[in-house]
């Protein structure tokens, strides 16, 4: 090699390493933003006069703590925790579904609204004022602040209200089609205030599923507003624990409650339908519901939904769910990180007895994140592997539950050195335009 080639090369290199480091310097982070999981963010409430409570007790005064406007937290409200109040959060947070307007809606006399659009705020703390009991995305924004992201210049929140899903196509959506509007909306804003830099998007549960569809939905030539997508516990399939939810209620880990109680509310949120298990990804053979009389699987949500004496979900679930979960969105093209919880025994069968739905089933176990079937968080990898021009990596983390791994050190390790090598990509780039 000629003295002259080895200086010029090493003039390049050191050219691009200097202006690596300026962009690192001038903040030239791809631009984050968070799309929590069912139940990771607040929710406000405010009654009307069309309100009618069930109770005397469940009046207009409750809650006291209203802002001047009359809105107040309905999620997350610590007051759950009592029996009494259990039902006045339950029959404020249901909604219901039109079959006229093909369409869901809040219970009469109960307004709503997701404080804090664009911000990190309503997703660091279900309720700030019980930061320790109620922490979700605190220990995932600090661990970014850690490595050069800011709240609201680089760093965005998509909260959202979870408990409306999405619908097939051709059916009206107005909650959850107005949510990816204002995610899009976001994507573009955070992309053009960070130079035009494409968007890392960081979703939780549930979100992973919106964050898809968006893609899904926008068209191709929108899609380079996206960077990548790096998902936390994505249920692309459903859970077999929806089957519980809907059979016989759930606490979401919270004490103290009555999972009776919020059964109707729960089998009430589109969101949850739509987690139901997918036959696209769940095996219509396997019993995922086993009873003294009859046996279901992913093929026969329908009819489960019948016997369990919740017809009113049947046809929501066949015109509006069904159409969407049967197949799964066509690859967007985006490179997609799956960071997923193994090893955390998961319901995999339940076996409901003589005393019906109103008893807590046995349960079988499998792989898992403790509620997300191993099947249904590898499913874009078993889908799409292989596929040309669309990237599907996935990270396993063993021992970490569905919500740990947004707290666990090990998962969160995880998750910052896959948007640093992200980011990183620029200095490659750099250098090979040399």
């Amino acid at each position: 090699m000629s003295s002259h080639n080895s200086h010029s090369k090493v003039a390049v290199f050191s050219l691009a390493m200097v202006l690596y480091t300026w962009c690192r310097a001038s903040s030239a982070l791809h631009p984050v933003v968070l799309i929590p999981g069912a139940g990771g963010n607040q929710l406000e409430a405010r009654l009307t006069g069309t309100y009618k409570p069930s109770s005397l007790l469940c009046n207009r005064w409750y809650p006291l703590n209203k802002d001047p406007d009359g809105w107040f937290r309905i999620w997350f409200d610590p007051s759950v925790l009592l029996r009494p109040f259990t039902k006045c959060f339950s029959e404020r947070m249901k909604i219901y579904y039109d079959p006229h307007l093909d369409d869901y809606h809040n219970a009469p006399g109960v307004e709503t609204r997701v404080p804090s659009f664009g911000s990190t705020d309503s997703l660091l703390y279900l309720d700030p004022n019980l930061k320790y009991i109620t922490s979700y995305m605190e220990s995932l924004v600090r661990s970014l602040e850690e490595i050069g992201y800011v709240s609201g210049q680089n760093l965005f929140g998509a909260p959202y209200d979870f408990r409306y899903g999405l619908a097939a196509q051709g059916h009206p959506c107005n909650v959850g089609s107005e949510f990816l509007d204002n995610l899009k909306t976001l994507i573009e804003s955070a992309s053009d205030s960070n130079g035009g830099k494409p968007v890392i998007l960081v979703s939780h549960s549930l979100g992973g599923l919106f964050a898809l569809h968006l893609l899904d939905r926008a068209p191709a030539s929108w899609r380079h507003r996206v960077k990548h997508l790096i998902s936390l516990s994505a249920p692309w399939g459903g859970t077999v624990e929806e089957m519980l939810t809907f059979a016989s209620g759930t606490t979401l880990g919270v004490p103290l409650v009555d999972p009776l109680l919020v059964r109707e509310e729960q089998r009430s949120s589109s969101s949850n339908l739509w987690l139901m298990p997918s036959p696209a990804v769940f095996d219509g053979a396997r019993p995922i519901v086993v009873t003294p009389n009859a046996s279901y699987s992913s093929t026969d949500v329908a009819r489960f939904l019948r016997d369990i004496e919740f017809p009113q979900g049947v046809c929501p679930y066949e015109t509006r769910i069904l159409p969407l979960v049967e197949r799964l969105p066509p690859p967007p093209g985006v490179p997609i990180t799956c960071v997923v919880g193994t090893g955390v025994q998961t319901a995999e069968t339940l076996f409901y007895g003589e005393g019906g739905w109103d008893e807590r089933p046995e349960v079988a176990y499998g792989n898992g994140d403790g509620t997300v079937n191993m099947v249904s968080l590898l499913a874009l990898q078993t889908a799409w592997g292989g596929v040309e021009n669309q990237s599907v990596k996935v990270i396993e983390i063993a021992g970490v539950s569905h919500t740990d791994v947004l707290k666990d050190e090990g998962a969160l390790d995880a998750i910052i050195a896959q948007v640093s090598s992200i980011n990183s990509e620029i200095s490659a780039d750099l250098i090979h335009l040399f």
